[in-house]
């Protein structure tokens, strides 16, 4: 297979090309010959003139990259090592939503052929590889798992917007279904990595290694958000409490805010959902999981208690809302909590505007029914800063002030701009 793969008698396939498949396609793409296929034709067409939809992969990465990008399901036949990059989203009820990885399994089933390996970057609960995907893939293409193609499982370590910690930067996990197949997987992705791959045991142990690295971020960030919250009664500066007890060599330094995104936000609800499954009620992870979805309610209601102690009518106040992708300096709104905190505002009758100059106006209009606008207004009761883009971050209390009614009510979720404030009210978690 490797080398195969080396000498590009045949080629490698990327199954969707999100913020995770198409920088993995690309870096495949500088050594080898490469397939990305995705079902969206406007993502290919963008692809195909050199242009990430996402805004993750700089123009000049395409170049020099031997890789065919396609909506055309036949193509893939010409590759024999396949990698599946898609979401893996939860539903309205927080329960995992399988149907874009199984869809996928489908695709590579249609496809696949004796001696091919199929590897997944999707986060998923532990067992789903071998449980859910191989099944669906097996009654696709009539070939038998390990004796007729080899699977392994190497999750995604992609950070949006991050430049620092990229692909190649990273330890990568790798796995596979038997002991040739988890070499060759390893030795495929360390030819393209700088810090190598870790060897996990099995599929499960490297499914199950990253399910918990963002589990344990989700925790430890609501237990944060739950400090704050109590900070907030005693009247304390919880960025301040953080700053002093983090002076402590082993503290260790997380921060509240509102958790969304298409990771630390759901994927906890996997491992909840295989641990009930299993016959386990998992209390920390759900304790920490309700109280950061419960977070921008909770920024929502203390704004309009600072908008009524300025003795104003809430039905008739205006607040603005700066940000509303799920972190700063990228364009993602996946599961963004800034759309709970416009949709508590409005339960109170207030009149909110949205800007952000990274976030996609149609996506979310559609997505949360949100219009974004170009510009600011004036006379705002409140103005929240939610997301801390850079365009946001060299802003002053002069600015926050032209635009205010009155005092000024200036709500600041990550404190950037603390001790910045000196006449408005201010008010951070």
């Amino acid at each position: 297979m490797i080398e195969k793969i080396k000498s590009k008698q045949t080629k490698i396939s990327i199954v969707g090309l999100g913020y995770v498949g198409l920088p993995l396609a690309i870096e495949f793409a500088k050594k080898y010959s490469v397939i990305g296929f995705d079902i969206s034709e406007w993502v290919v067409d963008h692809l195909k003139q050199g242009k990430d939809p996402a805004n993750e992969v700089a123009p000049e990465e395409f170049e020099n990259c031997d890789i065919e990008y396609t909506t055309d399901l036949n193509k893939l036949k010409a590759a024999s090592f396949h990698v599946v990059a898609v979401p893996t989203p939860i539903n309205d009820n927080n329960l995992p939503n399988l149907e874009p990885l199984l869809s996928a399994c489908k695709t590579v089933g249609k496809i696949i052929k004796k001696g091919d390996y199929v590897v997944f970057e999707s986060t998923v609960y532990p067992g789903c590889t071998e449980e859910d995907c191989v099944p669906v893939i097996e009654q696709e293409s009539g070939l038998k798992y390990i004796q007729d193609f080899k699977v392994g499982y190497s999750p995604e370590r992609i950070n949006p917007g991050d430049k620092v910690h990229t692909l190649t930067t990273i330890t990568k996990i790798t796995s596979g279904c038997d002991a040739e197949s988890a070499e060759d997987i390893a030795i495929l992705y360390e030819s393209i990595l700088k810090s190598g791959v870790h060897r996990a045991s099995s599929i499960k142990v490297a499914e199950a290694a990253k399910i918990i690295e963002n589990t344990q971020r989700d925790v430890n960030i609501a237990l944060m958000n739950e400090l704050s919250i109590i900070f907030n009664k005693l009247n304390i500066n919880t960025f301040e409490v953080l700053e002093a007890a983090g002076t402590k060599w082993n503290f260790l330094k997380f921060f509240p805010g509102l958790v969304g995104g298409h990771c630390i936000g759901v994927d906890p609800y996997y491992l909840v959902h295989k641990a009930k499954e299993v016959g386990y009620h998992p209390h920390i992870i759900n304790s920490g999981r309700f109280v950061n979805d419960s977070m921008g309610g909770y920024v929502a209601k203390q704004t309009v208690k600072k908008i009524v102690s300025q003795d104003e009518n809430i039905r008739h106040s205006k607040v603005l809302i700066l940000g509303i992708t799920f972190k700063e300096d990228v364009s993602d709104t996946r599961n963004t909590k800034v759309a709970d905190l416009v949709n508590e505002l409005e339960s109170y009758k207030v009149d909110v505007d949205v800007l952000d100059p990274h976030a996609n106006k149609e996506e979310v209009e559609r997505e949360y029914g949100i219009k974004l606008k170009d510009n600011p207004d004036n006379k705002y009761n409140a103005i929240i800063v939610a997301v801390n883009h850079k365009e946001y971050q060299i802003l002053d209390e002069k600015y926050f002030k032209s635009i205010s009614k009155g005092k000024g009510i200036l709500v600041d979720i990550k404190g950037i701009f603390r001790n910045k404030i000196k006449s408005m009210t201010y008010w951070s978690l």
